[in-house]
């Protein structure tokens, strides 16, 4: 008996990762090969970066109320450690956004961790 292969469902496999590499460059849109890897290391990238998001978005927060802490005469490491003797629980991205949008109400809070 003559082996059977189900091109069907192998071809629509490939089409289906041919079709999430279009836009590559070169091969990587055409070459099953080439585009079956770029693919599966573009979702190894998609993964790690996920997690560096939350990283750069911190360290983005950080810098800018440090920015807005120094122009009321404070360091950041000053002001977050007198926000928490203060009992202030307030977070890092909220206050960045005061910072940036409501600096009356950042000021105000400076003056109270004083």
């Amino acid at each position: 008996m003559p082996r059977s292969v189900n091109h069907v469902a192998s071809r629509a496999k490939r089409k289906r990762i041919l079709k999430l590499t279009r836009g590559y460059f070169g091969a990587r849109k055409n070459v099953w090969t080439v585009a079956k890897n770029t693919w599966e290391k573009g979702l190894t990238y998609a993964y790690r970066d996920r997690r560096n998001k939350k990283r750069n978005f911190r360290a983005l927060w950080i810098q800018r109320i440090n920015a807005a802490a120094r122009q009321e005469g404070l360091s950041y490491s000053v002001f977050m450690g007198n926000l928490a003797k203060a009992g202030i629980e307030i977070n890092r991205k909220v206050l960045a956004d005061l910072a940036i949008n409501n600096p009356e109400a950042f000021k105000a809070i400076v003056e109270k961790v004083k």
